[in-house]
């Protein structure tokens, strides 16, 4: 049943992130409206856009965690540990490269990251 749930999950990503690109991201970029931070829209528009895709890559990690805790073993909790890691890793690179490091959120995504993975690899 885990395993079924986590194909759905990688599923519903992907459709999340394509659907999310072409019928809402798209439309709402058109706007001239959106909020100027740092004397443009463009930080806004980069913002909302990898925000869309970091609940993306969150459910992917869901969708790792329930594959691993299908079928547990002694080595259950590390392998969810580096599961987190490589989940803030990934939205880490894509917080820092949407924004160009001007979102800060990088630095927190990295560090859990890097907690995440000391406490895997200290197991």
């Amino acid at each position: 049943m885990l395993y079924l749930g986590s194909a759905l999950l990688v599923l519903i990503g992907l459709v999340h992130s394509y659907l999310g690109e072409k019928y809402i991201l798209i439309r709402l970029f058109r706007r001239d409206n959106l909020p100027k931070l740092f004397g443009s829209d463009w930080f806004t528009k980069r913002v909302l856009r990898f925000g869309w895709h970091i609940t993306t890559i969150a459910w992917w990690g869901f969708a790792g965690i329930l594959f691993v805790l299908a079928s547990p073993d002694s080595e259950t909790i590390k392998e969810i540990l580096l599961v987190v890691a490589s989940v803030f890793f990934v939205s880490g690179l894509i917080s820092g490269g949407f924004s160009r490091g001007k979102h800060l959120s990088w630095v927190v995504f990295w560090s859990i990251a890097g907690l995440s993975l000391y406490a895997a690899v200290s197991r």
